[in-house]
């Protein structure tokens, strides 16, 4: 019996294009159910009651809740184009980068834009994209996977996409090639990865969301 895969989210969301790529990395079919993120549907509160929010993956009626533990999980269950390493110490390594990037790269960027672009907020910011920035150059490759995406380079989407359109949108920059030549190079590598380039949302669906939210509309 085939597998019966259903996925709550909401297409803007870079949470959600997580697990989206993960699944289409690994050629598998799924049921996509659009949420509201200003009102959940009754399926995700009960899919997901902890936290409330998308995304969640249904599995044969299982729910995984949590958008790297949902791309975590996708790799362990099917075949195909691997996305973390098959070595333990290099697996604890992709996992340590994807959790720094969550906890503190992507809460640092925020930051930036809710605090108008104050100047500790942005050098701390840049502190923490500093981090990726050496460690794309220590690894000297294309990606944080080498020559194809892993699971470090599936958790920095909102670096490499999200937030250049908030940039544009506040006016407030920081993310620049002059500051992080290897970063921004590899985000343009990111973004038009065929993979990647299928699923990101419009542009003009974005910038219109984000200015409503930083009231620039």
């Amino acid at each position: 019996m085939a597998d019966e895969v259903k996925l709550y989210g909401a297409g803007g969301s870079p949470f959600v294009c997580r697990v989206k790529f993960a699944l289409k990395m690994k050629g598998i079919k799924y049921e996509n159910f659009e949420e509201d993120i200003s009102n959940m549907s009754v399926d995700v509160l009960k899919y997901n009651p902890v936290h409330k929010k998308v995304p969640v993956l249904l599995h044969n009626g299982n729910p995984i809740a949590e958008s790297l533990v949902i791309v975590e999980y996708i790799d362990d269950v099917w075949k195909g184009v691997p996305i973390l390493p098959q070595d333990p110490y290099e697996r604890s390594v992709a996992r340590f980068w994807a959790k720094f990037i969550d906890d503190k790269c992507n809460p640092a960027a925020f930051k930036v834009f809710g605090s108008n672009g104050d100047e500790k907020v942005v050098a701390e910011a840049c502190e923490q994209l500093q981090m990726l920035e050496n460690e794309l150059k220590a690894k000297g490759t294309k990606f944080f996977g080498g020559d194809n995406i892993n699971l470090v380079d599936i958790a920095a989407d909102f670096i490499a996409y999200w937030l250049g359109t908030i940039e544009e949108v506040t006016e407030i920059k920081f993310f620049t090639k002059d500051k992080f030549p290897k970063l921004t190079e590899w985000a343009d590598e990111f973004v038009n990865c065929q993979v990647v380039k299928e699923i990101l949302p419009p542009r003009d669906l974005l910038l219109e969301f984000f200015k409503k939210r930083y009231g620039k509309a």
